[in-house]
């Protein structure tokens, strides 16, 4: 491992850099655990917000959400709406190791699954995901981790050599997908791991 030469670092966003957890404003908006549960699973599901990801638009997406369940229309609306309540935080060891690494002069960009809109207010709620030289959002060229197509869109907008390429995202899936890609990647659980996994690839802090 320690003999592959990294010149590019690629960090995913959400659970990495910034804490995201669509639950947290509907403990308010359904605090009936069973029925947010519920809400969860059938109306607002995890594949209904990919695909907003990809680049699907919210009022669309709203919409037909809409149709099947007239009587959620507010909670509902509440995900875009509420959107800021599920990033409350950064992750502030990750991100001062993220600005370490700039700092020093190594190339740093993000690839993201996010909606296009959503990560632009997430840069004005976060300054430091200006910092690195670029990002790939998944909802601006139409494609989502882990499909390898979006690992080799990166690669070629910031002209990287796959082989050179460190990945850290909190998937394990997304992982696979860069490896798939040709890239290193490592799967990120905490700092402290992160720091590890990075002194095996030859960058110390």
């Amino acid at each position: 491992m320690s003999s592959a030469n990294i010149r590019h670092i690629v960090f995913d966003i959400g659970k990495v850099l910034i804490h995201y957890d669509p639950h947290l404003p509907y403990c308010r908006i359904i605090p009936d655990e069973t029925e947010r549960n519920w809400f969860f699973a059938k109306v607002c599901t995890h594949d209904w917000n990919v695909e907003q990801d990809r680049g699907r638009s919210w009022k669309e997406a709203e919409e037909i959400l809409i149709r099947e369940h007239p009587d959620r229309e507010e909670q509902i609306r509440a995900f875009r709406r509420c959107w800021q309540e599920m990033v409350p935080h950064a992750y502030v060891e990750t991100v001062s190791l993220m600005e370490g690494l700039i700092a020093e002069g190594r190339d740093v960009t993000m690839l993201t699954n996010f909606a296009s809109d959503t990560f632009r207010e997430a840069q004005k709620l976060f300054p430091f995901l200006t910092l690195p030289r670029g990002v790939t959002v998944s909802g601006d060229v139409g494609l989502i981790k882990p499909d390898v197509a979006i690992y080799e869109a990166h690669a070629e907008a910031f002209d990287l050599d796959p082989a050179a390429t460190l990945f850290i995202d909190d998937s394990i899936a997304n992982v696979e997908g860069a490896r798939a890609a040709g890239w290193h990647a490592v799967r990120f659980t905490d700092p402290e791991k992160l720091k590890v996994d990075l002194a095996a690839y030859g960058i110390h802090h």
